[in-house]
């Protein structure tokens, strides 16, 4: 395996035969990703899309823990999202758009990729980390996959096309994961349509091996298994019934008087959760589900994350969680019942000239890279 000369500690890319590698490597930090590693790896995968010698691209994490945790979160807090480091507070607003934008794009680009991108979800995935899986052309869960959204308990709402995905899985367990911001085991991903194959852990070096020589559906086929049973699908009724409304409190209400254990413990989790962080989240899954495309849907989220970058509730469940520990947020407003429709439908505006316009080539592909 030969890794490329340009190599960085912190994104392992490499040539093995005719596969691609790429290894989020920060396992310290359980490869978060930082603009640089974005910025690095759509590069490189518009390298790879021209290049003849590369059939296959694999994207695995270093380390034993997970393949990503999300974005890095503290740099966004800190105003650099990993890249620059502007102290003023527009700057720090700007830098991070400028983060999600190009993580964004990634994400598209993933998803419209034009050789087999194959994905290893082993261990924990979190948010970014579902962004540059899930979107693959081949997803590989494990025994160990631990998969989620968990935005609303940051103070935010899912993105990088997880409103997409999650508003396109079964029935309403979509709903329920991105509002209790719950994980999912590897079956569970499957179930929802977010994963394609299930390889127990032990044959992850083996799948690695024969990528470099065979074809990515012939290798994964001679070392896949039937997942396990969903333990999230067997819950899917009480999950159906009670996550039908388009209100969040109703859902919470529902969700109360079930005769079901879960869903009631489901409700008082939500209720930790930032109320306006649940309102913009339900009403973009309902929104996504109606737009036809991965692109349309990315735009969709890039205007609400600018509206939170913008709001304090991101910043306070970042602190709360990660920075403090508190795990004591103060969400303004405090409650379901304060959040109004009209600061709802406002995080939907449109940007104007900010808008992220997927509908459009990203500047790298407009260079004739995918064209």
């Amino acid at each position: 395996m030969l890794p490329l000369m340009d190599d960085r500690p912190d994104l392992l890319l490499s040539r093995d035969g005719r596969l691609g590698r790429i290894v989020l490597n920060r396992p310290a930090a359980l490869n978060a990703l930082t603009h640089a590693m974005i910025r690095r790896m759509s590069a490189q995968l518009a390298d790879w899309a021209d290049d003849e010698g590369v059939d296959t691209v694999l994207l695995t994490g270093s380390g034993t823990r997970g393949l990503c945790a999300g974005g890095d979160i503290v740099s966004i807090y800190r105003g650099g999202a990993g890249v620059d480091s502007d102290s003023d507070s527009d700057g720090s607003v700007a830098a991070a758009a400028r983060f999600f934008a190009d993580e964004y794009h990634l994400n598209a680009a993933i998803h419209r990729y034009p050789k087999p991108y194959v994905a290893v979800m082993d261990g924990v995935v979190l948010g970014g980390g579902v962004g540059v899986s899930a979107h693959a052309s081949t997803r590989i869960v494990t025994e160990r996959t631990r998969l989620g959204m968990p935005e609303t308990a940051i103070g935010f709402v899912p993105d990088v096309g997880g409103t997409w995905l999650l508003s396109r899985a079964p029935g309403e367990l979509g709903t329920h994961l991105a509002l209790t911001a719950a994980l999912a085991s590897g079956s569970d991903a499957i179930a929802l349509g977010l994963a394609d194959h299930f390889l127990p852990s032990d044959r992850l070096p083996a799948l690695v091996g024969s990528l470099a020589g065979t074809g990515a559906a012939e290798a994964i086929r001679a070392l896949a298994e039937t997942p396990p049973p969903s333990a999230l699908l067997t819950q899917r009724a009480w999950i159906d019934d009670c996550y039908a409304s388009d209100d969040v409190g109703a859902i919470v209400a529902a969700l109360q008087h079930s005769p079901v254990e879960a869903a009631r413990e489901a409700a008082a989790l939500i209720l930790t959760r930032s109320p306006t962080a649940l309102a913009v989240t339900l009403a973009s899954l309902r929104r996504a589900r109606r737009l036809p495309t991965l692109d349309e849907v990315l735009d969709q989220e890039y205007r609400v994350t600018l509206r939170f970058l913008q709001r304090r509730e991101l910043q306070e469940g970042i602190r709360a969680q990660v920075i403090d520990k508190d795990r004591n947020p103060r969400w303004s407003p405090a409650t379901l019942g304060e959040v109004t429709q009209a600061s709802v439908d406002a995080y939907f505006a449109p940007l104007g000239e900010q808008e992220l316009g997927l509908g459009h080539a990203p500047e790298w592909e407009r260079d004739g890279v995918f064209s």
